[in-house]
């Protein structure tokens, strides 16, 4: 890329034509993704999945990864810094923006997270914050613990916790079903709003 004008349009027809051509999919946060078709050359799948943002820290980067697959098998739209952020984009605002604009904030508490500084406890307290401008009957923030640890008092006193072990199908079948629910009541209320 010639440096300058990297926010031409052409440009990024060009990037996204070049991935599709090598049968890659091009993801468009928030909106839907182009995918590779042998017939048209090109489908756009437009967004419409939950979107669920994924807090954690590295060290548990690897049980996060499986987790992120098992949402996305369950028809979730998971959203993590390692698979979603671009090379030069601006992690702090892009990691905000997927917060906000997530239907559901998962917390993934461990021993290690729990004692750690940084950006998983920014992102806790920033998803506290959105979680206020959320009806008090609706699910946004869902903790999980993926081992044995401490949740902290703040949340602790207000939100119910899902634990991933010592049974991990267990654990996850109660996440998935909790967010299905409330896809549904959000799906219904809107029908209901729609309808006055």
């Amino acid at each position: 890329m010639l440096a300058g004008n990297w926010g031409s349009s052409e440009q990024v027809a060009q990037i996204v034509r070049q991935c599709l051509n090598r049968g890659k999919r091009v993801d468009i946060d928030g909106l839907g993704t182009f995918v590779p078709d042998p017939q048209r050359g090109f489908r756009f799948v437009a967004k419409t999945l939950p979107k669920v943002f994924l807090a954690y820290v590295q060290e548990d980067a690897n049980v996060v990864d499986r987790l992120y697959d098992k949402l996305t098998e369950a028809g979730f739209d998971p959203w993590m810094d390692r698979r979603k952020l671009l090379p030069g984009q601006n992690w702090p605002r892009s990691i905000e923006d997927a917060i906000d604009t997530s239907d559901f904030f998962i917390g993934c508490f461990s021993q290690d997270a729990v004692k750690k500084k940084g950006g998983f406890q920014a992102e806790i307290r920033y998803a506290l914050d959105c979680a206020r401008r959320v009806p008090l009957d609706e699910i946004f923030l869902i903790p999980i613990r993926l081992n044995d640890c401490h949740i902290p008092v703040s949340i602790r006193r207000e939100l119910q916790y899902i634990d991933l072990f010592p049974e991990w199908e267990r654990g996850f079948g109660s996440l998935i079903g909790v967010m299905h629910r409330q896809v549904q009541r959000s799906a219904a209320a809107l029908r209901l709003s729609g309808d006055e």
